[in-house]
């Protein structure tokens, strides 16, 4: 079977114009302006695109994939994301974590909930370790697990700068960043190190230390909710404008934003007028993570679930209401997080990458159509 998707306008994420993609074996075969195949053997499905936009598909590299939270006790705890809550937001790559609760909620689990993700259709994989320091493993090892277990593509999210963190010291955050970064190198994959940043009063300080006390390069470690709070937010203006990487969270609650937590939209385009290089953010949703709300002494008055829908509701949001470029805003949850996890088969619409595509209206931008590995999973308006 041969799929060909005609007349849609291509962000790949660049902007190719109206351009016809030729799709065999789950990839992308040929992105040309027209594509004629005459072999009465070969059966052809068409896809007729027009008025329509057509990405890559969306990856979200922070997705609580067996549910998060817990915080106010086991009733509190939020349920595991369905495949439709991912393909309804357009993802049709995810890499899921655990947490707070990594008793409850172990890494053996979580492999297998992404495997059976993939089972369904799209791409997955996870992070070892939780919020503590040193890391639970699966191996005994966080370089073993890395080498050893294709799904294991780097640590997180582990905790700083949080009252629920373990509060590790200096040196112990190094050697967690060291051990992923080796096992990393040895395995071919990015060995990242997703930090969960909370409100407290170190903010950036162990992930800026890095820089002048060890070796080792900025990109191994991404501090994500950036956004939390105008002050973690200023600095990590300064530390992207530094050459370091930076993760948006896209779910959040009206009072949150209130307070003085930075919409993400609103805060790209900060970002960018500050003269942050686009490829140094990336956006996340915390997906079926909980949020909670503390007061100031740490007792729990409230609780959410993060959205995966959130996700791409940002990045139009930066479109339509802050004026960012469609091929820019795309960068922050296609080809920036693509380069920085190494799935060297996603994030783009070219030749030979995995055929992950979203079809979205010209005006709307609403989500219309999303194929994973070649195969149309969602059809709400399309011929």
């Amino acid at each position: 079977m041969i799929t060909i998707v005609r007349n849609g306008e291509v962000y790949a994420p660049e902007y190719l114009g109206k351009n016809a993609i030729m799709i065999a074996g789950g990839r992308i075969e040929a992105v040309c302006k027209n594509i004629s195949l005459k072999v009465p053997e070969i059966q052809v499905r068409e896809i007729d695109a027009s008025g329509k936009l057509v990405f890559p598909g969306f990856i979200d590299a922070h997705v609580h994939i067996l549910g998060g939270g817990g915080e106010g006790g086991f009733s509190t705890r939020t349920p595991e994301i369905q495949i439709s809550q991912l393909l309804e937001s357009g993802i049709t790559t995810v890499v899921g974590c655990l947490g707070t609760d990594g008793i409850t909620r172990d890494l053996r689990a979580l492999v297998a909930k992404a495997r059976s993700l993939e089972e369904e259709g799209i791409t997955a994989f996870v992070y070892t370790g939780s919020y503590r320091m040193p890391p639970k493993t699966i191996t005994g090892s966080i370089q073993e697990d890395i080498i050893l277990i294709d799904d294991i593509i780097g640590v997180g999210e582990v905790a700083l700068s949080d009252h629920r963190s373990s509060h590790p010291t200096f040196e112990e955050f190094v050697k967690v960043v060291s051990d992923a970064r080796v096992g990393g190198m040895l395995s071919g994959k990015a060995g990242i190190v997703n930090v969960h940043m909370g409100d407290g009063k170190m903010e950036l300080d162990y992930i800026e230390r890095l820089e002048s006390e060890t070796e080792i390069p900025k990109k191994q470690v991404i501090p994500t909710h950036i956004n939390r709070n105008p002050s973690l937010f200023q600095k990590a203006i300064k530390y992207a404008k530094g050459g370091g990487c930076v993760d948006f969270t896209t779910s959040t609650v009206w009072r949150f934003i209130e307070e003085g937590e930075v919409k993400c939209s609103k805060g790209l385009r900060a970002m960018l007028e500050e003269g942050v290089d686009i490829r140094n953010i990336t956006f996340t949703s915390d997906g079926q993570g909980s949020i909670p709300e503390f007061d100031r002494d740490g007792v729990l008055i409230g609780l959410g679930v993060a959205s995966t829908k959130s996700l791409y509701k940002e990045v139009k949001d930066a479109v339509q209401i802050e004026g960012i470029a469609m091929e820019c805003a795309l960068r922050v949850i296609t080809s920036n997080v693509a380069d920085l996890l190494k799935l060297k088969k996603k994030g783009r619409i070219s030749p030979g990458m995995d055929a992950d595509l979203v079809i979205a209206d010209s005006q709307s931008l609403d989500i219309c159509a999303v194929i994973a590995k070649g195969v149309e999973l969602v059809n709400v308006d399309m011929k």
